[in-house]
C-alpha cells in the first residue's frame, strides 16, 4: 500500500503542475505591483484558505480518481501547486493535488521552501513571478537553491530584518 502512495504522488503533482503552464492556477488579485497588499500582509494565506469542508471534499474526489485506497488520506495534504502565499488560486483544482506528507518529496519540506520564497519575494530579493516558476518546474530543485540564501526582510516600518 505504501509503495503505491509513494508512486502516485510525484504523478498527480506534475500533472496537476502542468495546468500552471496557462495561469489558471494564479490568483488573479496577486500581482508583483500588489504584493503588498496581499500576500505580504501577515495572515493573508490563511485569510484566503478554502473551508475544511471544501479542501477534504475535493482530498477525497483526487483519491476516487487516482484510484487510491482513501485510508491512506491522512498521509497526505491537499497542495497549492503554487502555495497561496505565493500568489496561487485558493479554490481552483488547477492548483491543487495531494502530497504525501513526510519524506524528500513531502509536504512538509516544501512548505519550508514556500516559507523562504515568500520572504524572499517581499523583502525584494527574487520575484513574484520567478518564485511561482521556480515552485511549479522543479520544487525540489528551488529547495536546494534557495535553502542558504539569507531573507533579509523588514518588518513593517522598523528597520529591523528579520533573518530565515
Amino acid at each position: 500500500m505504501r509503495t503505491d502512495a509513494l508512486l502516485w504522488a510525484p504523478l498527480l503533482f506534475l500533472a496537476a503542475a502542468a495546468a500552471y503552464a496557462d495561469h489558471g492556477a494564479l490568483n488573479p488579485v496577486v500581482r508583483q505591483e500588489t504584493i503588498d497588499k496581499t500576500i505580504c500582509v501577515p495572515g493573508y494565506a490563511k485569510g484566503v484558505s478554502p473551508a475544511t469542508s471544501y479542501t477534504n471534499g475535493v482530498k477525497q474526489m483526487l483519491f476516487q480518481r487516482a484510484h487510491m485506497n482513501p485510508a491512506l488520506a491522512q498521509t497526505y495534504e491537499l497542495d497549492h501547486i503554487i502555495p497561496l502565499s505565493l500568489g496561487g488560486h485558493p479554490r481552483k483544482l488547477d492548483n491543487l493535488a495531494l502530497q504525501v506528507w513526510e519524506g524528500e518529496n513531502g509536504a512538509n519540506k516544501k512548505d519550508k521552501l514556500e516559507d523562504k520564497l515568500q520572504c524572499l519575494v517581499c523583502s525584494g530579493q527574487v520575484a513574484l513571478a520567478e518564485a511561482q516558476r521556480e515552485i511549479v518546474e522543479d520544487w525540489q530543485a528551488a529547495y536546494h537553491k534557495f535553502a542558504n540564501v539569507k531573507c533579509r526582510r523588514q518588518r513593517g516600518r522598523h528597520t529591523s530584518l528579520v533573518e530565515q
